[in-house]
């Protein structure tokens, strides 16, 4: 299984982290995270490449990691195919993947030490979609909004 990665500044400690950590359970990873220390670079600059792998089907998930995690989802989320969750806890990790069938994780950095992340991030990956009336709530999310909206 392939899992695509991205950080910004903030989440370069956590993304070596989970890399390890994922490659000593047999994923394979595709690293589009920022890779220095000490220096600021804007997220977008890491997060777009990450969601657009994903979308474009190369990888089987993602993890995209910056200080607070929202500004990462909100960038992943424009891509059609992706369904980012913000995870801070196990417990919403396995409901981001029970019920909404994320394709990433979203880490806020900032706010999670790195043993939770990585249990975070095995559940996220070792828990299944349900399907049910969870398949029919997540096809009713796109929409296409008017030019009226605004």
């Amino acid at each position: 299984m392939l899992i695509a990665i991205g950080s910004d500044h903030t989440g370069v400690h956590y993304k070596y982290a989970i890399n390890n950590f994922l490659i000593k359970k047999g994923y394979q990873i595709k690293d589009f995270g920022f890779s220095e220390y000490g220096k600021d670079v804007d997220y977008p600059d890491y997060i777009h490449p990450t969601a657009e792998f994903v979308n474009q089907g190369k990888a089987n998930f993602g993890i995209i990691i910056c200080g607070s995690g929202n500004g990462a989802a909100m960038i992943a989320n424009k891509y059609k195919k992706i369904r980012a969750a913000l995870v801070w806890k196990k417990e919403i990790a396995i409901l981001a993947r029970k019920h909404n069938n994320a394709n990433i994780i979203s880490i806020p950095a900032r706010f999670i030490d790195k043993n939770k992340i990585l249990k975070i991030v095995g559940t996220f990956l070792e828990t299944n979609f349900e399907g049910g009336k969870h398949k029919i709530r997540i096809e009713k999310i796109p929409k296409i909004l008017s030019s009226s909206v605004g």
